[in-house]
Formats: structure tokens, sequence, C-alpha cells
């Protein structure tokens, strides 16, 4: 039987509720195709930071990365620990040491949910640049609190983080209706967006198969309103990736079905996955929170770790529930019923 060590950090809110619920039901898949899931949990937080001072303990890293894979249920706590001191202290950190460039995220209505928009049948793969660009945390700000206060905010833009994130697109175009969309603003960001137009050129030329779109970041909005069924992949830079891919999020019923993973595509260092959701505090403990985003990223981490049928029988089972109408919106069926629901499906 083949064993798999996974780091656990469910983190906070409704974070430890779905990565409960998301267990439950990768245990049974791994019981049912002869594999064995060994989660090791690490309690970094925002209660931790309150208690330590840091989200994760100074040799963080270092433990992590004897792991297969890494899952995380969500992180925040706003009330008590600002975002962007959990975001620095734990996620980033997180993608950045281990190479987790490709963040992907699909978006797709699963059987049974009704989005907002009228358009069926779209299937979209968004792949976000995650370790460089705009959240790259280079900057600062002087004269604080004075009138003349300054404070810059500099997105980088390597030609390794670049290329990289567009082959890993063109490889996944590959594997799916083989046709790319690069997004960006270069009428307006004459340096770094013109750059990433010109190596989106450059690795297109080794990809003759697969065919190419360039599209400005407010167009691309308009489209996946307007008309989702005619997208595939998607490569964006890492803000622009993380506003397309909420909005995604939406038109394929809500952050409830948001599965995401942080993918380090050599495969030398884990790999991270988790729901978009966030942690939703005021919910938290209530078994309420929809486990399905949580228990798609599961999916997402078996599939990458091999077990491709495991992975499928999952995805099934999700689609199983929400067929008989479980877990399609928001206060229908609290974390329980639908987990419920969607162990009966995997065991049948």
């Amino acid at each position: 039987m083949t064993p798999y060590k996974i780091a656990l950090i469910p983190g906070d809110g409704i974070g430890v509720d779905v990565t409960q619920a998301t267990m439950q039901v990768l245990d049974a898949a791994a019981a049912k195709f002869g594999f064995a899931l060994e989660p090791t949990t690490f309690p970094w937080s925002c209660e931790y930071y309150l208690e330590h001072g840091a989200m994760m303990p100074a040799d963080g890293i270092e433990t992590l990365k004897d792991f297969d894979a890494i899952y995380l249920g969500a992180v925040g706590w706003p009330a008590t620990v600002p975002d962007a001191v959990s975001l620095h202290g734990l996620l980033l950190p997180i993608r950045k040491a281990f190479k987790q460039y490709a963040n992907i995220r699909p978006h797709r209505l699963l059987n049974g949910v009704e989005g907002p928009l009228k358009a069926e049948g779209f299937d979209i793969l968004c792949i976000r640049e995650n370790t460089e660009g705009e959240y790259s945390g280079a900057g600062g700000r002087v004269h604080q609190g004075q009138g003349n206060e300054v404070a810059v905010e500099t997105a980088i833009f390597t030609r390794e983080g670049v290329e990289r994130i567009i082959r890993f697109g063109f490889e996944q175009a590959m594997m799916r209706r083989k046709h790319l969309t690069s997004v960006t603003k270069s009428n307006a960001q004459k340096f770094s967006m013109v750059f990433w137009d010109e190596v989106t050129r450059e690795v297109a030329a080794d990809c003759p198969e697969v065919t190419v779109s360039h599209m400005h970041i407010d167009a691309m909005a308009a489209k996946m309103v307007m008309a989702p069924q005619d997208l595939d992949v998607i490569v964006a830079s890492n803000l622009f990736g993380d506003i397309l891919t909420d909005l995604g999020a939406a038109i394929q019923g809500g952050l409830g079905f948001a599965a995401s993973a942080n993918i380090s595509p050599d495969r030398a260092l884990p790999s991270m996955f988790e729901p978009v959701h966030g942690s939703a505090p005021d919910i938290a403990g209530q078994d309420i929170a929809n486990p399905i985003a949580a228990i798609w990223s599961g999916a997402m981490m078996l599939d990458h770790l091999g077990q491709t049928e495991a992975s499928a029988a999952v995805l099934k089972a999700i689609e199983a529930a929400t067929g008989q109408g479980i877990g399609i919106r928001p206060g229908l069926n609290s974390t329980s019923e639908i987990t419920a629901a969607i162990l009966s499906a995997l065991e049948a």
C-alpha cells in the first residue's frame, strides 16, 4: 500500500471545518483505491500568531519540505490579525519557498448547480503566476503619517518567472482543447505587460498546435461574463489571475465551489492545495460551511500524487451529491450533510 505524507494546516475559521470534511472523504478514497494518507497536523494560524508572534515557527519551511503534499484549510482572522500579516506570514512564504509558481483554479458548473449566467457548459482552467509579479512584496513606505508620505509597491517580472508560467499554461492547453488566452494590460503597462506579451509569443512559437489569444484584463473580465463557454486555458499574472479567479468562482456558483492548487511543477518540492473561499470567521464551527471547494481541492491533490482514479471518483461523488440538490447553494445543507452525501456516493 502506497503511503503519502500529508502536512495538514487547517488554519483559521471554517478552515478547520472543511479540512475535517475533506480528510473524511480522502481517507475513504484511499481505502477504496488501495493507498494510505499519513497526515500530520500543524496548528499554524492567527491564533498561533497571537501566542507566538509568528504565523509559523522559524523552521516551518524546513519542517514541511519532506512531505508529499500540503493541504491548507483557510487562513485569516482580520479582527485579531491583519490579513497582510497572515498572508505574508504563512501562504506567501510557503508558495515562494517551494517554488509553487503555478496556481491552478478550475471553473465549471457542477452537476445540479445553477450559476448566475445564462451560459452553460463552460470549462475554464485559470493559471495564475503565483510567486512574483504584483505580489512580490518589493517596496516600502516613507514619511509615514506625514503630508508627504510615499508608498511604493513594485511588481517584479523575471524572464524565468514569466516564461515558466506561460510554458506551463501551454502544457495544460495541450491536454485540453488547445486554446490559450494570455491576459495582460499592455496598452497601459508598457514595460511589464509588454514584456509578458513578448515572452508569450516566444513560447507560442514552440507550441504551434495551440491557438493563442491575447486579451486585456478588462476585456477578459467582460468575456468571462458574456461568453465563458469560449474560453479554455487562461494565463495571467499574480494580481490579474487573483481577480479573474474570483470572478470565475462567481460564475460557477460561488466561492463554495472554488478549488485551487499551488503547484511546484518539477515535483522536487511539495505542492499545496486549498479552497479559496477564505476563513469566514463569522460561521466557524457552526457546521454550515460548504466543504465542496475543499474536497475538490483534495481531489486535485490526489491527482497530483498520481492517484488519478481516486481523484476522478471523488469528483464524481461530488457531482452525484450536487446532482441530488445537495450543497448547491448556501444554507441549504450543513457541512456534515454535504460530506455524508459525498461519502455515500463515493462508497456506492
